[in-house]
């Protein structure tokens, strides 16, 4: 397993190198990568994958950007996803994350040397925009991070994210699952037409009838709100507050169970 992990992680980071060949290095400013992809449902980078990049982002003088958009402020159970998978963003972008969706902000960080131009002299980054450094979203950040640090949200999340994720792996008996993944508080688990057959995929007639006709509705009328996205693979993703304590991920597991359980009558496979 461990070989093909190491496999995976270079194809996956192979395939980067080629488009920026493919491009010409000098034309490429960046690479942007979520450190858990967000898009077709958690999907968690492989031991060695950004230790890869990293080094390919070196030798060609491209940019590695880590989109923490989600990821960071304690939903991999670090401060930053990029601590989490133990690799060096040149830049690193957040948002809703830093007032915990209290109010509306975003930022970047960079490393010193992208800063170092408009440290001295007359040098500066011509732009802007409206609510640029807007006092008063600035002011919820400052209060939202001395709480998470202050209350001790992190290391919470850090204890109680692995928890999350074994209540959900014991979803796998049920035909309708057909994986589990992700990593601290924002898990994924997909659903298959054909347990015997993964490669059976649904039309996107029957993703949305599954979802949006069934799924969707069911948990919310549970009370579990989470999204059930239909775009590609169906998955069902949870990204809960990050106080949750287990009782509250037993009420989602619970919940799941009895959902997905319709769901695969649904489909007839239970």
């Amino acid at each position: 397993m461990v070989a093909d992990d190491d496999r995976f992680a270079a194809a996956c980071a192979d395939a980067i190198e080629g488009a920026i060949v493919a491009e010409g290095p000098e034309t490429v400013a960046a690479v942007f990568l979520e450190p858990l992809q967000n898009t077709g449902g958690c999907f968690v980078p492989p031991p060695g994958y950004f230790a890869r990049v990293r080094d390919i982002c070196d030798r060609h003088g491209v940019l590695l950007v880590s989109d923490e958009v989600i990821c960071a402020f304690g939903r991999l159970g670090t401060w930053f996803g990029a601590e989490r998978y133990d690799y060096q963003p040149d830049m690193l972008t957040f948002a809703k994350g830093v007032t915990s969706g209290y109010a509306p902000l975003a930022g970047v960080i960079c490393r010193d040397f992208l800063a170092e131009p408009f440290l001295h002299g007359d040098a500066s980054f011509a732009h802007g925009i409206t609510f640029g450094g807007h006092p008063v979203s600035c002011a919820v950040a400052l209060a939202n991070l001395t709480a998470l640090e202050d209350e001790g949200v992190i290391e919470h999340a850090a204890i109680f994210g692995p928890r999350l994720g074994d209540r959900l792996e014991t979803l796998r008996d049920l035909p309708v699952v057909g994986d589990v993944r992700g990593d601290g508080f924002f898990w994924a688990v997909e659903l298959v037409k054909d347990p015997d057959h993964p490669e059976v995929r649904f039309s996107p007639e029957e993703r949305t009838s599954l979802i949006r006709g069934h799924v969707a509705p069911r948990l919310f009328d549970e009370g579990l709100v989470c999204r059930a996205d239909d775009r590609v693979d169906p998955v069902v993703q949870l990204s809960p507050v990050l106080v949750c304590g287990d009782s509250e991920l037993d009420e989602m597991e619970a919940t799941l169970r009895s959902v997905l359980t319709e769901a695969g009558k649904h489909l007839s496979l239970a």
